[in-house]
């Protein structure tokens, strides 16, 4: 997977550097603890209970108040949502991004803002999480459908707010359930030149044969991405000031819970990209859409502009921001979403 360095801003500062020498960094070590670790991942073990196949998190805190509720996705297992029913008006649901780390607390700011305004929920991706993670194949499409179940299960129009990556498995969702009224998308991937990028797999095989490398050292290979140091830099790069110390301490520990290993490695791989997001999805869009962006060290906008000569289509720049502008500049986000959400009522 090619990592693809974000152009320079409106103001003239440079790209911010590929993250191309740590993730090298970090296949080396894993490698080479792989090769202490290489005996024992392959000793086949006894088949194990149901339960523990799941990798069901038992003891998990919450990320956000609100009751924690589950849906169960056929052929997967079961799915957390937060949930907090009060207030009036359409419901809320907020998505996180996928990571090696991703957790309903990556959008925090947003759900303590609105939380007794309006219904407010939070979906936990499948693999992360409160969610199940058993060792099965994590696609798009799973992932969409975890979003298009919790619609169904609210049976109502909805707003949604995507993050990241989590952004083009929201747009597929409204693709696929017009329940879905309007999207909000902060710093989304997808939106970069098609090929060669931080936002897909630049394999002809989709990234299998990477993910078969990752896969046979993912066991060392996480327990390096998952360090607290490892952490605290990545997030380091979504943020313009100091990093949040309640999201690192809570991303370290949602990537202690059994089966943690599983789903980002489909993610590093780059299997959990569109490999055209803009043409098969974001063109795609009759939905009403908000664009929250400035800096991102992981994805670029090259094709911002165009999207916004849609009809429907906005963007806001929340400028002096890194990727999680929720976190540093709460009261201009939530500026442009009541704006954005009182212009499609």
């Amino acid at each position: 997977m090619k990592l693809k360095r974000t152009p320079s801003d409106q103001t003239g500062r440079p790209a911010r550097r590929s993250l191309r020498p740590l993730t090298t960094a970090l296949l080396i070590g894993g490698l080479a603890l792989g090769a202490a670790a290489l005996a024992q991942t392959a000793t086949p073990t006894p088949a194990q209970p149901v339960s523990a196949q799941l990798n069901r998190p038992a003891d998990l805190r919450p990320a956000l108040s609100g009751e924690r509720r589950y849906l169960t996705i056929p052929d997967f297992g079961r799915v957390a949502y937060y949930a907090d029913d009060r207030g009036q008006g359409r419901p809320l649901v907020l998505t996180s991004s996928v990571n090696a780390a991703a957790s309903a607390y990556e959008m925090k700011p947003i759900w303590d803002a609105y939380v007794g305004t309006r219904p407010v929920y939070a979906l936990e991706w499948p693999g992360f999480g409160s969610s199940d993670r058993p060792d099965v194949t994590y696609t798009r499409e799973l992932m969409t459908a975890a979003l298009n179940a919790l619609v169904r299960e609210l049976n109502t129009d909805v707003d949604v707010v995507g993050l990241s990556l989590g952004s083009e498995f929201v747009a597929r969702a409204a693709l696929l359930d017009r329940r879905i009224h309007s999207l909000a998308l902060i710093s989304p991937s997808g939106l970069g030149n098609p090929r060669g990028g931080t936002q897909e797999a630049t394999a002809d095989d989709g990234g299998q044969q990477l993910y078969d490398r990752l896969n046979t050292f993912s066991t060392p290979l996480y327990a390096v991405i998952r360090t607290r140091p490892s952490i605290q830099y990545f997030l380091s790069r979504s943020f313009r000031g100091p990093v949040d110390g309640g999201l690192i301490d809570y991303s370290l520990d949602t990537t202690r819970q059994p089966g943690a290993k599983y789903a980002p490695i489909y993610f590093i791989s780059g299997r959990l990209f569109t490999p055209d997001a803009y043409a098969d999805l974001y063109a795609r869009l009759d939905t009403p859409t908000l664009v929250l962006y400035d800096q991102d060290g992981f994805v670029s906008f090259d094709r911002l502009q165009e999207f916004t000569q849609k009809s429907g289509v906005q963007a806001v720049r929340i400028e002096g921001t890194d990727g999680l502008p929720h976190f540093e500049k709460l009261p201009e986000v939530r500026a442009a979403l009541d704006a954005f959400w009182a212009a499609h009522p």
